[in-house]
């Protein structure tokens, strides 16, 4: 047993604090120590003696009754005001308190585990540490009643923990749920426990706000039904089952244009496009319903003349203006094949171009300009390699885009493969943790609910600048597609979702029980939207019956417009050669390479100029004529073959330095960049780069040839196939 005396007083005082915030963060044997109860031990403890006079009823002191703590000797033990101690530490109470602490970190840790997530309503696993039964003799009802809630450290209401524990567990054990423990950052986890457990992004919704909700969530079932009616057998892979995901949408791009953002990019695979689509993007019903009527879209399809075969509707990308309550947001939503995840690292690199300023010579980026959503199905979160690469990138100088919101679409199937079946993982999320992201979970039947993820999740984004998930618990109230039948390999679940109410419907229950809507005005809207649709579909037939759309004929010219002159003038060779072997004044340049360096300016009368610098000098010509220039792959500021040497590192500081940045005649930026160990998210994030530039020189270098097949599903699907499929043109120089 520890001997604590007054030298140390302060030190178990901080351990106490510690122990109190985390108990996990103390050594074994003070932690034991605190849960002991043993009065023997407290009385060596300054600190807890004094805890326990603000208990209510300890030592006849800070009771019930707000009187005032006794005083402490200078070793920390009550006292009665005369300098003689009072009776022992009530052993008890501090038994209960460290209980306490035991429940409040099983709530906060496992509460995810006996969370209602699943709107089809299977009983959730739970976890016998968030029994307060198990904890008795500790943690009795009376003793419940004694513990102040603000002692544990906890944000929900309630004076005692009796009186805040129904409210810990409706925080931690509804229709929401949050794993944020495992967050190393601990200013990042203690603002998501007060967020979470104050309900500040909880608060209920005004009536108006309530109707439109309602009111989008009929647009978009109307929308839904209305296709499967009328293109019987076509396939549509319908959102439904995850309607919130159009609101919750709608409300992410508000947020973000609060934040100041100008942009928003949308990455996300087949189901749920075509809502995506018309109630995002913004494009009219018409355009998509011609897709079903067999035209081809003569906004998303190659021309003839340049070999384009078009892609499927649910593949197509579109972008669209916004209208919110800070201006105009464009909305994009990059092309995706029916590689689900490969448009990931795509979304991000086309953000982080957004967010660049290429007039400056380092390329500064601003992440408030322009934010990435990921909609990620549950089975290709946790089964896709890129998914982790591209998560990867968030906090890499080259790469980060000031945060991305991932949305997992969770239909708890993948295809007809089953969770158990396609993961090792309790959740489809479980992925996320290892990049210290925060995990809302939230039921999808609870549109109110999946509102409030979305502004936890972005008001985390805006403090912290990090990726944050929440994993969308629905189900697909269809099979794969409308031609499949799920019964085949779910017969259980596809029982239970055709039995089961649609989120609109319920959520209609609600606002009509609670007076904010009635059945007349429900069923007036219902018919609007279903007018609306038809009219929209009888347009477009009359349309098309009366100027059958014809495709025109515009390649992409065979020369180029004019002739490109590449030559530079020697005086400025030899200026931009002495430029790039500068640095600044007290920078110590290792003495091997600054005789390599000293070599280029020999070179350039002697001969025998070598790549890198014949590089080197190509770059700087381009920045000094305005065109920015971007490079990365794997140790490319070097280069591989210690060639290049595009950053000079202080042999004796360890600072840095990029000469190219001090061309005194630079009017774009240059970028380099090392990449991580990746193929296949940074070529696609590189590509997405190029697609939103196009007036850079976008590169990315293989360290060794072989390495790019890593990225092959980038090369086939984008690189090589993107003008044929979607018009879309990249000038990524691999």
């Amino acid at each position: 047993m520890h001997d604590v005396d007054g030298v140390n007083a302060g030190y178990a005082r901080l351990l106490l604090d510690d122990y109190l915030e985390n108990p996990e963060s103390v050594p074994e044997e003070w932690r034991k120590l605190f849960e002991s109860g043993d009065a023997a031990v407290v009385r060596t403890l300054p600190g807890l003696a004094r805890l326990l006079d603000r208990l209510p009823g300890a030592n006849g002191n800070g009771g019930e009754n707000g009187h005032a703590a006794a005083p402490a000797d200078t070793n920390g033990h009550a006292t009665n005001g005369a300098g003689t101690a009072t009776s022992e530490p009530d052993a008890e109470l501090l038994g209960a308190v460290a209980a306490g602490m035991a429940l409040v970190k099983a709530y906060r840790m496992h509460g995810h585990l006996a969370a209602r997530l699943d709107p089809l309503g299977s009983a959730p696993v739970g976890d016998p540490a968030l029994d307060p039964v198990r904890l008795r003799p500790k943690l009795t009802p009376e003793l419940l009643a004694r513990i102040p809630a603000q002692i544990l450290r906890i944000n929900v209401e309630g004076e005692t923990l009796a009186e805040a524990l129904p409210r810990l567990q409706e925080t931690y054990c509804g229709s929401m749920a949050y794993e944020i423990e495992h967050i190393s950052d601990h200013e990042q986890r203690v603002w998501l426990r007060r967020a979470v457990e104050s309900w500040r992004f909880r608060t209920p919704l005004e009536p108006a706000v309530r109707r439109r909700l309602y009111e989008r969530l009929a647009e978009i079932e109307g929308f839904e039904r209305y296709l499967r009616r009328s293109f019987l057998g076509q396939k549509q892979f319908s959102l439904e089952g995850m309607d919130v995901l159009i609101p919750m949408l709608d409300e992410a791009i508000e947020l973000a244009s609060d934040g100041g953002a100008r942009e928003v990019v949308l990455g996300m695979a087949h189901r749920g496009r075509l809502s995506v689509l018309a109630h995002t993007i913004g494009l009219p019903y018409e355009s998509i319903m011609r897709e079903f009527e067999g035209e081809r879209s003569l906004d998303a399809v190659a021309t003839d003349a340049e070999g384009g075969t078009g892609d499927v509707k649910y593949h197509l990308g579109a972008e669209g203006i916004r209208s919110t309550r800070n201006g105009d947001v464009r909305v994009t939503l990059a092309a995706n094949p029916s590689h689900l995840e490969a448009v990931d690292p795509v979304v991000e690199g086309r953000t982080r171009a957004e967010q660049t300023d290429r007039t400056t010579r380092v390329g500064v980026d601003d992440p408030t300009v322009a934010m990435p959503i990921l909609l990620h199905g549950d089975a290709a979160f946790a089964g896709q390699g890129v998914v982790a690469e591209t998560m990867n990138l968030y906090a890499l100088e080259g790469y980060s885009t000031g945060g991305t919101l991932h949305v997992i679409t969770n239909n708890q199937v993948g295809f007809t493969t089953d969770p158990a079946q396609g993961r090792s993982t309790r959740h489809s999320s479980d992925l996320a943790k290892g990049f210290d992201a925060p995990i809302i979970h939230v039921n999808g039947d609870d549109p109110e609910a999946a509102l409030s993820a979305i502004r936890l999740a972005l008001a985390y984004r805006g403090r912290f600048g990090h990726d944050v998930v929440i994993d969308l618990v629905g189900y697909r109230r269809f099979g794969h597609n409308e031609q499949d039948e799920p019964a085949y390999t779910q017969p259980i679940m596809s029982a239970q979702i055709a039995e089961h109410a649609t989120v609109r419907e319920l959520y209609e229950e609600v606002l009509i029980r609670d007076g904010v809507l009635t059945a007349e005005e429900v069923e007036a809207f219902a018919a609007t939207v279903d007018r609306h649709l038809h009219e929209a579909h009888d347009h477009l037939r009359a349309a098309l019956q009366d100027a059958p759309p014809q495709l025109v004929d515009e390649g992409l010219p065979r020369e180029p417009p004019h002739l490109v002159v590449t030559r530079v003038e020697e005086p400025l060779l030899r200026e931009l050669a002495a430029e790039l072997v500068r640095a600044p004044d007290g920078f110590t340049i290792n003495p091997k390479l600054e005789r390599q360096l000293e070599r280029r300016i020999a070179a350039l009368d002697e001969g025998g100029i070598d790549w890198g610098q014949a590089e080197s000098l190509a770059f700087a010509s381009l920045v000094t004529q305005g065109v920015p220039v971007r490079l990365t792959g794997q140790d490319s500021e070097r280069g591989t073959f210690s060639h290049r040497h595009l950053v000079f590192h202080d042999v004796q500081t360890g600072e840095v330095y990029t000469p190219m940045h001090g061309l005194s005649g630079a009017t774009a930026s240059f970028e380099v960049h090392n990449s991580p160990l990746s193929e296949f998210a940074c070529v696609g994030f590189e590509y997405g780069y190029s697609t939103a530039a196009p007036e850079t020189l976008v590169l990315w270098e293989a360290q060794f040839g072989d390495f790019a097949n890593g990225a092959q599903t980038i090369v086939d699907q984008f690189i090589s196939s993107g003008l044929s499929k979607w018009q879309q043109t990249s000038r990524l120089t691999l």
